[in-house]
């Protein structure tokens, strides 16, 4: 605490400012659920247990949600009293000891949301967490495990025979695989985003609009105190900023959309489906933390071969947004840490088609559904594409070119004429790129060598897109610098850079090819976020340095985790059996992995559908519709305009939102115009209050706790699992090592 009020002090007295905003962190974060024969009480707490609140839910309703939020914070004595009185209240009789009238039914650390079928609603925890990564101070972690609990009474319970078919088909989607959240960091959102947010400058919060939702927060001594009050400074006032999430990234929107505006924003928790990873590179004892974090869309969800192409609002198939964060793990604050990060995407070909699986192929033809001749889907897409990142959007298309009997050529065939229509209407300095590059076939060439045809185009891109950083240049870049530092693309600003654009990879399952892909282009990335980090003299990394062994091994976890999402099995193709370097046991893994993959296919991924149908409401039970097992198809739920024909028909010239070209290369999301301002809600509050204060919050100064709570990740380490046990090494993790130095196997 006194290190970090000094550099509080050391910032006040070099005249450095002080920030002005800074993200809100839940006030809510455990809670326990109390019963009553009449009511359920959800007493939720902040972590150092000093603010309560209560939600009330009824449970006499037989089929309606009926909740109660006072929105008063009580502190702790109120809240033994309230329950205290709530317990004298519900007993039988009258002084009677025995039986207890509110009973204690379950601890939890978040709410994942409110869902009804044909009988009442139910309540979802999360009852068991598991810390993944901390970003700057703020934690992400996994959920572990779940408990959905029935909220009307037994007497008031109306029995329907198919409940328990429609739970079983909920349960489908494993929550304790690979969905996660966080208190204090949107993670709907990437780092650039909000990073960018917080750096706006403050005056844009006092507009009228903003003015009428603030309220100074003034505590009483005990729950903060202001330092420099005694020495007659002002009471420093900070603007905490709460963000509405990035709802295509959230899997738990539906599932909250009932309780909303009823609630207090503490109450809801958004979390993402993906993947998340952290390892540590030790640059001769200096910690740098490697962050991945895929987020997975929830529009157009779903199997591999039951969701192909896109829907009729732009949204593809196995779209997933990557994004690597790289950061010096010595300083923690956003503010006056160094952080950077690097986005691309992937999904499938924005086309109309699918592929039969009625036929019990490996590999079922490709049709096109629909004639799209001015690429109406197509548009939609990049219209959101170019409202998130900006421009250029450049597509990497690795599906193959020369076949037999014309199979993945179709798509290519398709998306080609599509992107020149759209780039007509485009201003010349905003066009899609496109990159057409048959990736299978040089594989098979003896000749060539995929990866560094593969490095040459990361080279490319990432010199367009740019990448973010909130560090304007280090001295270093000044006595050592690099020509290809001066070429970077992206948008310079007063406090760094920023990504503009981004590198949208696909093959046709976007799978292994995809994720070899954008290993490379995020090693290139990783290469210049060192570079421009001050940790490396020039922007370049080789294969076979601990480094990308790392950065592999991170990168291949994430693969697999995806390819077991949308596929059903992990990696076929790997980074290893590219570079050609794989052992021959690979192959006989591979040919598992194909099979494993063949069979979730033709067996498992229906009932997998319906069970992302129903925990995304796509789909909603009602006693009017056919149940979901029913249904021949999904494909009126995902395709809206086949039950109602839209309203108003966009232009096919004209095919980008409004407002966004104007704003081009920035994306018109981080810009600060009325239209995205609006998404943002401004308290003020000291700068010493706890929803702000993330130093208290990540180490808790006023509570007893132990550093296996407080650093209780388990990360790979560059030193430990890849540097060389040879006596004399180098330590650099920027050497590249022999075969027999490396000791340990990414694939084992």
């Amino acid at each position: 605490l006194l290190l970090s009020l000094l550099d509080c002090d050391y910032l006040q007295n070099t005249g450095i400012k002080m920030p002005q905003s800074a993200g809100i962190i839940s006030g809510i974060q455990r809670m326990i659920l109390y019963e009553t024969r009449a009511r359920y009480f959800l007493v939720g707490t902040n972590q150092a247990q000093t603010k309560h609140r209560v939600l009330k839910i009824d449970r006499t309703e037989p089929k309606d949600l009926v909740i109660s939020d006072d929105k008063h914070v009580y502190n702790q004595q109120e809240v033994r009293e309230l329950l205290g009185r709530l317990d004298l209240g519900n007993r039988t009789k009258i002084g009677q000891k025995g039986s207890s009238g509110l009973s204690r039914a379950v601890s939890a650390f978040g709410i994942v949301g409110f869902v009804r079928f044909l009988e009442g609603y139910y309540i979802v925890l999360i009852t068991k967490r598991r810390k993944m990564a901390d970003i700057g101070g703020h934690s992400i972690y996994k959920i572990e495990d779940t408990s959905m609990i029935y909220i009307p009474n037994d007497s008031v319970r109306v029995t329907h025979p198919d409940e328990a078919r429609y739970v079983r088909i909920f349960q489908n989607v494993d929550l304790s695989s690979n969905f996660y959240f966080s208190y204090s960091y949107d993670l709907s959102h990437s780092l650039q985003y909000n990073l960018t947010l917080l750096q706006r400058p403050y005056e844009l919060w006092s507009s009228p609009e903003s003015s009428a939702e603030e309220e100074v927060h003034t505590q009483s001594k005990q729950d903060s105190f202001d330092i420099f009050e005694d020495e007659g400074l002002p009471m420093q006032v900070v603007y905490g900023l709460q963000n509405e999430p990035y709802y295509k990234y959230v899997w738990n929107g539906k599932l909250l959309d009932r309780v909303k505006d009823i609630v207090h924003h503490d109450w809801l928790m958004y979390i993402i489906h993906g993947f998340c990873g952290q390892s540590k590179l030790l640059i001769y004892g200096r910690p740098v933390h490697i962050t991945l974090i895929a987020r997975r869309s929830s529009k157009f969800a779903g199997t591999r071969f039951l969701k192909r192409g896109a829907n009729c609002e732009g949204d593809v198939a196995n779209e997933v947004e990557t994004e690597q964060i790289v950061h010096d793990a010595s300083v923690m604050s956003f503010t006056a840490g160094s952080y950077s990060s690097y986005v691309q995407v992937r999904g499938s070909v924005p086309l109309y088609w699918s592929q039969d699986i009625s036929t019990m192929m490996p590999k079922p033809p490709i049709r096109l559904d629909q004639a799209d001749p001015y690429a109406h889907v197509a548009a939609l897409h990049f219209d959101q594409m170019l409202q998130r990142f900006g421009s250029p959007i450049i597509i990497l298309n690795l599906v193959k070119k020369r076949e037999k009997r014309k199979h993945e050529k179709i798509l290519s065939e398709e998306l080609y004429p599509a992107v020149i229509n759209l780039n007509q209407f485009l201003p010349p300095d905003n066009c899609i790129d496109y990159i057409a590059w048959d990736m299978a076939r040089y594989t098979k060439s003896k000749l060539c060598n995929v990866l560094d045809r593969l490095s040459m185009i990361a080279e490319n891109v990432v010199k367009r897109t740019g990448f973010f950083i909130n560090r304007s240049d280090f001295y270093c870049h000044t006595i050592r610098p690099d020509d290809r530092w001066g070429d970077l693309g992206g948008h310079i600003t007063a406090s760094g850079r920023v990504q503009t654009g981004v590198l949208r990879t696909n093959c046709v399952d976007c799978l292994d090819r995809t994720n070899t892909a954008q290993f490379m282009v995020g090693k290139c990335a990783l290469a210049y976020q060192l570079y421009a980090l001050g940790m490396i003299d020039k922007p370049k990394l080789q294969f076979d340095t601990d480094c990308v062994r790392l950065f592999e091994e991170l990168y291949e976890d994430h693969g697999d985790t995806l390819s077991l999402q949308y596929g059903g099995s992990q990696l076929v193709h790997r980074v290893k059996t590219y570079r050609k370097i794989a052992p021959w046991t690979q192959h006989s893994k591979d040919i598992m992995q194909t099979l494993s993959r063949y069979y979730s296919n033709a067996f498992s991924d229906a009932d997998r559908q319906d069970a992302i149908n129903l925990f995304l409401q796509v789909y909603q039970p009602s006693e009017s519709k056919p149940h979901l097992w029913e249904l021949p198809t999904d494909f009126y739920l995902h395709q809206r305009n086949s039950m109602a024909l839209p309203q108003n028909r966009r232009s096919y010239t004209l095919w980008w939102s409004e407002g966004i070209l104007s704003y081009l290369p920035v994306a018109y999301d981080e810009v600060p115009c009325e239209d995205t301002m609006k998404k943002v809600k401004v308290k003020r509050v000291n700068r010493f209050d706890e929803s702000i204060d993330i130093y208290t919050e990540f180490f808790k100064p006023y509570e007893l706790t132990s550093f296996d709570d407080t650093f209780c990740i388990a990360m790979t380490n560059s030193a430990r699992e890849f540097m060389p046990k040879t006596v004399g090494g180098d330590p650099s993790p920027f050497t590249v090592r022999k075969p027999e130095e490396t000791g340990k196997s990414v694939l084992g």
